[in-house]
């Protein structure tokens, strides 16, 4: 795994990519296979796919679009969200192409499933999603089931601390669609200093992750909306962060490849 990466989010609902704010009000992209292939082009590290309705429906995975995008045969590892309720549900899953999952309603309902999971997969398949906001100095964590927020729970810190889970997406739920609006104090309050985290949301400036990547416990950062606006956003982001330990873009043209170095 690469020392530091930049992982890009799409983020799916009512069977649509959607450019979301805050996680409460949602524009349109398109489809979502489009945005994955772009992405897949384009030379992030990593993409994570997040269908943010399919745990509040009930519904489970989205078996069907991980079908279409094992169908395609990405070039760049993929992380998948919603819906898993079970470790049948996970390994499902990871058998239909996805390289790790990411782990949100489970943590609030079922820690033990999160345990099973990672027995059956192992912690580096899994990383737990902490939409996470300030209140009087405070960190909360979001529960979007019950639009609530609470502190981190004892059973959550153990599960963290055992290193059951291998990182953590640190969102600023509040910030998420926002420009340059991630608050860097969330990674500075953050108590557990031995997980590794994947800063999120309103990540735009790519100097202000630049300056998050230059911590030792982020390990990534994961940029979403931002990359769907401009040619080259997200080749242009990597060379802005060239100096650090993130693998530089390559920039396609019509027949061939060429290195960021070449252009």
């Amino acid at each position: 795994m690469l020392k530091k990466r930049l992982v890009g989010v799409v983020t799916i609902k009512n069977g649509w990519a959607v450019q979301s704010f805050g996680y409460q009000r949602y524009l349109p992209l398109g489809k979502p296979m489009c945005v994955i292939e772009n992405l897949d082009r384009w030379g992030v590290d990593e993409i994570l796919v997040q269908v943010i309705d399919r745990s509040a429906g009930g519904q489970g995975p989205d078996f069907d679009l991980l079908e279409r995008i094992g169908k395609h045969g990405l070039e760049t590892p993929l992380i998948y969200g919603g819906g898993i309720r079970t470790e049948a549900d996970g390994v499902r899953i990871v058998q239909m192409g996805a390289d790790r999952l990411l782990i949100d309603t489970l943590l609030h309902q079922n820690l033990a499933e999160v345990y099973c999971l990672a027995n059956k997969l192992g912690a580096q398949a899994l990383i737990a999603s902490l939409p996470m906001s300030l209140s009087d100095g405070q960190l909360n964590w979001h529960d979007y089931r019950t639009n609530s927020d609470r502190p981190v729970s004892a059973e959550l810190e153990r599960c963290l601390r055992l290193g059951v889970l291998s990182e953590a997406l640190l969102v600023d739920w509040k910030s998420e669609g926002r420009v340059d609006g991630f608050t860097n104090t969330l990674v500075e309050k953050f108590p557990f200093k031995n997980t590794p985290l994947i800063a999120f949301g309103g990540l735009s400036d790519p100097a202000q992750a630049r300056e998050l990547l230059e911590r030792s416990n982020v390990t990534a950062v994961a940029v979403g909306n931002f990359f769907n606006y401009r040619e080259h956003a997200a080749q242009n982001y990597k060379l802005a962060l060239k100096g650090l330990p993130v693998r530089m873009p390559t920039f396609r043209t019509e027949n061939t490849f060429m290195a960021a170095a070449d252009v």
